[in-house]
């Protein structure tokens, strides 16, 4: 098995996401005529006064910090420190272009989940890729494997993955047991996760925005304290990105490894691609009702979580000048010491309680995707959902206290799954996310609130449900 793991994701991630996620990204940047670029704005216009909702849904706010909660977690702390240790600067430049193109490609996915959504046993709303999968393309097989991959990887084994990175931080900052700490995550999650989707949506409305607000406030400062330094720090960064100087601190150095780093570290931290946060977008009532709405919203995710935050810890790192060949650091510590040396003692116990947020929220988001998966496979009742529940909370604790490198690997060979099947879903459906484009802004340019009419996509009758769009 530990064979066969290691060479499913030497496929996946050595060859076929890596550059597969880029080509995507690419694909749909040039298709849609360089959306993210020339309609940024949209991004914040669907945004402002989205707090109205009906019954069935959440609001569109709601939805990008229950995706913000998934995708900024831990790894906008380590990653990013292991990005820049084994491919130098130039790797923060490479993760802004991922995130650029990424932008594209969390637009396409989550407008086609808005568009594929249905109303589940309750009447709330549900969807994502395996909804659009099995009735795009009709391939509920696929659909189905899917599904199994993402409760696999997003439901179960990376809360446990969040849950040890939790434990491990507090035992170094205050010395509490893992056990302890395992047990306090669970019960905390626990707390939000029976209370469904609506409870999550409360929580991350709150939480995320403050999170994000206090670590980048940081930064801003941090900033500010070395601002004759940031122009050459910028430098400093362009030319590693191109190869002109060797990586500072790490292992390896050049082009090669500050792309392939780069690249990496931005696609494990903003999703794009990979078929999750397109799960939640589903959930939302889109303002305007139109589903390339909702693909504006996420995209603006993938923006806050690289172009924003994974910067505010690259730009922590470099103008702390820990980093160096004398300097073995790398991770959390890396990020740690980092801080230490711009505001002393309380940099290791502030970066502690930013990684149990980052964490934290990203346990109870990836769960959300975990339901919506269930829902398509047909287990979406009460009992099913309990029993997710459950498990969820017996992986933090298990996460909490101990760390097998198979059973994360096992999660990294299931998620390279489920983005494979994504990303050839997406493309097959790109005609679909190109005609619900122009028609957004068809009507935007003729002034008027852009709204999604079911009778001008006769080719989707039977496919998606019209009564949801008829309003």
């Amino acid at each position: 098995m530990v064979a066969v793991i290691n060479f499913l994701n030497t496929i996946f991630w050595g060859y076929v996401l890596i550059y597969g996620l880029l080509a995507v990204g690419i694909f749909f940047t040039i298709r849609l005529g360089f959306i993210q670029f020339r309609h940024f704005g949209e991004m914040f216009r669907v945004i402002r006064g989205s707090r109205e909702t009906d019954a069935a849904g959440i609001t569109p706010f709601q939805a990008l910090t229950i995706s913000l909660a998934s995708r900024v977690g831990t790894g906008n702390i380590a990653g990013v420190a292991v990005a820049l240790y084994l491919g130098g600067p130039g790797a923060i430049f490479w993760m802004w272009m991922v995130a650029l193109v990424g932008m594209a490609t969390a637009y396409s996915e989550s407008t086609l989940a808005q568009l594929f959504k249905v109303k589940n046993e309750e009447g709330q709303y549900r969807g994502g890729p395996a909804f659009y999968i099995a009735r795009g393309l009709g391939a509920p097989w696929a659909a189905v494997i899917f599904s199994i991959a993402l409760i696999l990887s997003f439901g179960l084994v990376f809360n446990a993955v969040q849950a040890n990175s939790i434990a491990q931080a507090v035992e170094g900052a205050f010395s509490i047991p893992p056990v302890v700490t395992g047990i306090a995550i669970a019960a905390l999650t626990g707390i939000v996760i029976f209370g469904g989707i609506r409870q999550i949506a409360t929580v991350a409305e709150f939480v995320v925005p403050f999170m994000a607000g206090i670590y980048l406030l940081l930064a801003v400062i941090v900033l500010i304290m070395n601002i004759g330094e940031v122009p050459g720090m910028l430098g400093h960064i362009l030319a590693s990105a191109f190869g002109l100087e060797e990586a500072a601190g790490g292992v390896t150095g050049g082009l090669a490894a500050a792309m392939l780093n780069g690249v990496k570290r931005g696609l494990f931290s903003n999703e794009a691609g990979m078929g999750s946060a397109p799960n939640i977008a589903a959930c939302a009532v889109p303002q305007p009702h139109h589903p390339s709405s909702q693909g504006f919203v996420q995209a603006l995710g993938v923006f806050i979580d690289t172009l924003l935050v994974c910067t505010a810890t690259a730009l922590l790192i470099l103008l702390s000048g820990v980093m160096g060949p004398e300097n073995e650091l790398t991770g959390t510590a890396l990020t740690q010491a980092a801080l230490v040396e711009h505001i002393g003692v309380f940099g290791g116990p502030f970066i502690a309680i930013a990684i149990f947020f980052f964490a934290f929220t990203s346990i109870i988001g990836n769960y959300s995707y975990a339901e919506n998966a269930l829902t398509y496979l047909g287990v979406g009742n009460k009992t099913g959902i309990t029993v997710l529940r459950v498990v969820v909370l017996g992986m933090v604790v298990w996460g909490a206290v101990q760390a097998v490198a198979t059973v994360f690997d096992t999660a990294d060979a299931s998620m390279g799954l489920m983005a494979t099947i994504n990303l050839i879903a997406i493309v097959l459906l790109s005609g679909t996310v190109v005609k619900l484009t122009k028609d957004y802004f068809a009507q935007r340019q003729a002034g008027q609130e852009p709204v999604f009419h079911v009778a001008d996509y006769p080719e989707l009758t039977g496919e998606i449900d019209g009564e949801i769009w008829r309003r």
